[in-house]
Formats: structure tokens, sequence, C-alpha cells
């Protein structure tokens, strides 16, 4: 199983994507991995984090990794499910320390690839919006929505979120033939 659950701020998309990996890790019997990417830098986002962590299940191991999720993800030997939340942070991440973005992206789509682990990648979508008004929020959001474009890809669901329903806008792509 591989998914990518997206969706804006406060969509649902978090509970749809640990719902997702509870069922996938009960029907084939796999323990559960949240892989967070978040960091508490100031106190909103320290009480962000611990909602999640005070919703989430108990079942999951929860591995903090805000930047080398691609080798974390190669270090692993064991067959998991692994939830990954999220995506738009981690690219925060690597852009505020500087990194190489492409080379970045790179290895996580090559491990992404590669793993026979099930993954579940959860993103905040950014690009419906007006176009940002400085180049640093117009790069975050171009990233962000390549990023998407090689998840989606590997994925075999992607789940659009609104207002707490998941919409499975993969699904109805096989219809649709460029």
């Amino acid at each position: 199983m591989r998914a990518l659950v997206i969706g804006g701020a406060r969509s649902g998309k978090s509970r749809i994507a640990e719902e997702l990996a509870l069922t996938v890790a009960d029907k084939e019997s796999l323990p559960l991995v949240y892989l967070a990417t978040s960091q508490g830098f100031d106190e909103e986002m320290k009480e962000r984090i611990a909602h999640h962590q005070k919703n989430r299940s108990l079942r999951f191991q929860t591995v903090e990794e805000p930047l080398e999720v691609a080798r974390w993800l190669e270090e692993q030997q064991q067959h998991s499910v692994v939830l990954i939340e999220c995506l738009s942070l981690l690219l925060t991440n690597w852009m505020m320390q500087g990194l190489d973005v492409e080379d970045k992206m790179g290895d996580l789509k090559c491990v992404l690839q590669e793993t026979t682990k099930s993954w579940i990648v959860v993103s905040n979508e950014v690009g419906m919006g007006i176009v940002p008004g400085d180049p640093l929020s117009r790069l975050y959001r171009d990233h962000l929505g390549r990023m998407h474009q090689y998840i989606a890809q590997m994925a075999d669901h992607v789940y659009l979120t609104i207002a707490g329903i998941p919409l499975d806008i993969k699904a109805s792509q096989s219809s649709f033939h460029l």
C-alpha cells in the first residue's frame, strides 16, 4: 500500500492517514511507524505537536526525523506501515537548513519507489491559492508541487481531504487518458 493524503490546513488529512495506516497494518499484520518531520521551534508549534501526539494511537512507534527521511527508510530492515507526517514540513526543514532540495527530493523519490514497506505520506496542498508574493514562498510552492507529483505517480491511492472527507482522486484518474 502506497498512499498520498493531501489537503488544506485542518482538512482532516492526519486523522484519515492514521486511520488508513491502522487499517493497512491490521490487514497485513504489520507494525506501525509514525515518522514525524515537525520541529517545535515555537510555543504554537509545540502545542500542535502535542495535540497530534495526544490523539495518535498508541500502536504507532513514533520516530522524529526532521531531515533524513530517505536515509531512515533505507536503513530500516523491518517491514512495516510507515506514516510520514508531513512532507510540507520536511521541505520547510530542508530549505531552512540550506540543503539541496533537488537532491533530497531525488533521494526520497528513489527510496519510496524501491522500498517494500507500505507507506502513507501526508502533505499540505498549497498550490490552489494565489501566487505567493515573494520568491522564497514561490520556490517553496513549486518544490512542494513537484514533490506531490512524484509521490502521486508512485502511490496506489491519492486522497484529497476536504472538510474531513477523503476523495481518492487517483481512482478517478483511471478513466482519463491523454
